[in-house]
């Protein structure tokens, strides 16, 4: 089995984990990572034994995939020059910062028979990829995701930066049209939105209610979804959740005619897994669990909230 050549292009906080993921794998060779800052490329070069540049030009043609992991205003013109020579790419999530864009990224793609997978790594959480077998018809969901403050990301809104992260998760969740979008936010230390709350309103009549902060005093991600027969409470971090299924049937259980479980999954590398998976896609020239559609649909909703906050805080302000 040949090798597939991958590269890095930006080795920061987090490409930098990107890189030793692929140094790891089997049937992988990392070839080269790619920084503007050039001592951050040959640091993590010299660890990991690739080709350090600082213009990701210079992997073309030493390069079968890579994951783009640059600031989110970069996303569009790296991720097209790529795909435009051949390259599949994994780009972070959000994939870009308009629709336009991601629609222009998905078209290449597709024209030049390109993988495009979007870095949407809850994905990949256990706990997430057991819901499949548990949700049927989602009635109310309701998600926090908060986050202690760190200087990263600090760019673009809490809605790119950790909502999108449940709007992904939801939108595959109910797998439904959105009817009506109502959300509010406040910049409180960044330029941007820290912190953001929206109510998604489902043809189905489904709803979820989204909350996201980056200025709390502690982390924090969950979601509880409830539907006819089930309670569903799954915490991102810890990857448990606890199922409150209706039976009919005389039980113990604090809520009566029901049965409890909690459901725990052993530590997992998420990012290992996003990454193998990716790798896959690229050697059977299969869909990616989070293609390029699915990257853009999150962005269409993500950037509807991002409208509606900005207004309110214009008229606030």
């Amino acid at each position: 089995m040949n090798d597939i050549r991958v590269g890095v292009i930006g080795v920061g906080y987090l490409g930098r984990f990107h890189a030793e993921k692929y140094a790891a794998m089997e049937n992988v060779r990392l070839t080269g990572v790619a920084d503007i800052d050039r001592s951050r490329a040959e640091d993590v070069a010299a660890r990991l034994g690739c080709r350090a540049c600082t213009d990701y030009r210079d992997l073309l043609g030493h390069v079968d995939a890579v994951s783009i992991v640059v600031p989110t205003a970069s996303h569009f013109s790296v991720g097209l020059a790529l795909l435009n020579h051949g390259v599949d790419v994994l780009i972070e999530k959000p994939m870009t910062t308009t629709v336009e864009q991601a629609d222009e990224l998905i078209d290449v793609a597709e024209s030049r028979n390109r993988i495009l997978q979007v870095g949407h790594l809850e994905r990949f959480n256990p706990a997430v990829l057991a819901l499949k077998d548990i949700i049927a018809n989602p009635m109310f969901i309701e998600a926090h995701r908060l986050s202690v403050f760190k200087d990263r990301s600090t760019d673009v809104s809490v809605v790119l930066d950790l909502m999108i992260h449940d709007i992904d998760i939801i939108l595959n969740i109910v797998n439904c049209e959105i009817q009506s979008i109502h959300a509010a936010g406040v910049p409180v230390i960044c330029e941007h939105a820290d912190i953001a709350n929206v109510r998604l309103q489902f043809e189905s009549g489904c709803v979820a209610n989204v909350t996201a902060s980056r200025i709390s005093t502690k982390n924090q991600r969950k979601i509880r979804i409830f539907q006819k027969d089930a309670y569903v409470a799954v915490d991102f971090a810890t990857r448990e959740i606890a199922l409150i299924r209706r039976t009919g049937n005389q039980s113990d259980c604090l809520v009566p005619g029901t049965d409890f479980q909690q459901l725990s999954f052993s530590e997992a590398d998420v990012l290992e897994d996003e990454l193998a998976s990716f790798v896959q896609s690229v050697r059977t020239r299969s869909v990616p669990v989070v293609s390029g559609q699915a990257g853009r649909r999150a962005l269409v909703v993500a950037l509807d909230i991002m409208d509606q906050v900005q207004a309110a805080i214009k008229k606030y302000l």
